[in-house]
């Protein structure tokens, strides 16, 4: 995802925090609080298939979504196989949660909160909207979703047309490796796009690139939300993007796509916390 501009220089993490818990869950925070005001709070997912990525593997979307105008809490959420579902949900939940307490302090006075990821982060981003939706708490504005990973048949043509002759990938062993067993599949927290009710979640973002394997299940997933009657905003990238693996890279220069990310992410934020009256 290299850009013709030489200028870009990605920003040094603002902070690292740890979520209480056993054992304690570490964010790293992007973007600053503003004097005076509020910013959107956004917990954000990284990718990896459910089974790698970290922080630094994270740092491109969360930046991205920083330079939109937010704080980023970034989560290094437990991997499979050692931890499967639902350990990873829930631990995006209990972090959304303390953070919701914590939101004056890092975003602002009553900053509104969102979800967010890529790839396999994209899926946990979407099943954190669904607990939160059943739980009734904490007040969620919107969740983003960047080339999500939805769809554990894989059998999409969209991901049929980057496999190949091949019969097995990352994400169908990311799948393997995460659900427990074939009834987890069933599950609308482990497969949010399988959920019977989608009546009820926030405001969502839903980014595809022309070249992304889960595009497909990415729109399938922004048009059952729209029968559902819950406002959508999707963008189709050019088919360049590299996603979903060039977001797991951290780039020397800012991306080709970041201009157009960041047009989509602002817009989303002002439809979805418009300013006082």
């Amino acid at each position: 995802m290299a850009s013709p501009s030489s200028s870009f220089a990605p920003s040094a993490p603002a902070q690292t925090l740890w979520v209480p818990g056993t054992p304690p869950l570490e964010l790293r925070v992007w973007g600053k609080k503003p004097r005076g005001g509020a910013v959107p709070l956004v917990l954000h997912f990284h990718g990896g298939a459910f089974v790698s990525g970290d922080l630094d593997s994270g740092a491109c979307l969360a930046e991205l979504l920083a330079s939109a105008g937010a704080v980023v809490a970034s989560l290094a959420y437990p991997l499979a196989p050692a931890h499967r579902f639902p350990e990873a949900v829930e631990a995006g939940y209990a972090t959304l949660a303390w953070l919701h307490k914590q939101r004056s302090r890092l975003a602002g006075k009553d900053a509104p909160l969102f979800v967010a990821g890529e790839e396999a982060g994209g899926n946990l981003a979407a099943a954190v909207a669904l607990m939160v939706r059943d739980r009734g708490h904490p007040p969620l504005a919107g969740q983003m979703l960047v080339a999500p990973m939805l769809d554990p048949c894989n059998a999409t043509a969209s991901l049929r047309q980057t496999m190949g002759e091949a019969t097995g990938c990352k994400w169908i062993d990311g799948w393997q490796q995460y659900l427990r067993g074939p009834m987890d599949a069933e599950h609308p927290y482990a497969v949010p796009s399988r959920a019977q009710r989608l009546a009820g979640l926030p405001p969502t973002l839903v980014l595809t690139g022309g070249d992304d394997p889960m595009r497909d299940e990415a729109l399938a997933y922004a048009e059952r939300l729209r029968e559902a009657g819950i406002t959508v905003h999707s963008g189709m990238l050019p088919p360049t993007t590299g996603w979903p693996d060039s977001l797991s890279e951290q780039p020397a220069e800012e991306c080709p796509c970041a201009i157009e990310v960041r047009e989509h992410v602002r817009a989303f934020f002002q439809a979805a916390t418009p300013p006082p009256s």
